[in-house]
């Protein structure tokens, strides 16, 4: 009997993003809607909605193909994974012109300037919460489905 591992990687990857993402924009319902609040967030939540979650399960699936060969904690996979989503984020922000780089920093919406070291501070918080997701939650998720 075939039990499809690579299938069960993908499913047990996009649960965590596809949960937080059903909160984000459910707050963001609320509040746009129900609160009246101006979150012009549209344009800028399809690429999270639309390319996270199957990054996640693919990267998952990489990670259940790799564990037979050079082993990686998946936590640190995990973590990983902020530095091919990153790259992937700015060409698309860029190309849509919501995102773009000056010499003291990047500047989103025309508005809001984050500088270079703090988007380098941010990117190391953002990976060692891939790191603890990917280590508590999805290790779980791959266990539950025979994966880990």
């Amino acid at each position: 009997m075939n039990t499809h591992p690579y299938l069960r990687g993908y499913m047990a990857g996009i649960v965590v993003p596809t949960l937080v993402l059903l909160l984000v924009m459910s707050t963001y319902f609320v509040l746009r809607f129900v609160m009246q609040v101006p979150v012009p967030i549209e344009r800028a939540i399809v690429f999270p909605m639309a390319a996270v979650p199957n990054l996640w399960g693919l990267w998952n699936m990489l990670y259940v193909r790799t564990r037979k060969g050079r082993h990686l904690p998946i936590g640190l996979h995990g973590a990983l994974l902020v530095l091919v989503l990153a790259p992937i984020a700015y060409l698309v922000t860029s190309s849509l012109h919501f995102l773009s780089a000056a010499g003291g920093g990047i500047t989103y919406f025309g508005t809001i300037q984050v500088d270079y070291l703090s988007l380098a501070i941010g990117a190391c918080v953002v990976m060692v919460i891939y790191y603890l997701v990917w280590k508590y939650f999805v290790n779980f998720f791959n266990e539950v489905l025979g994966v880990a």
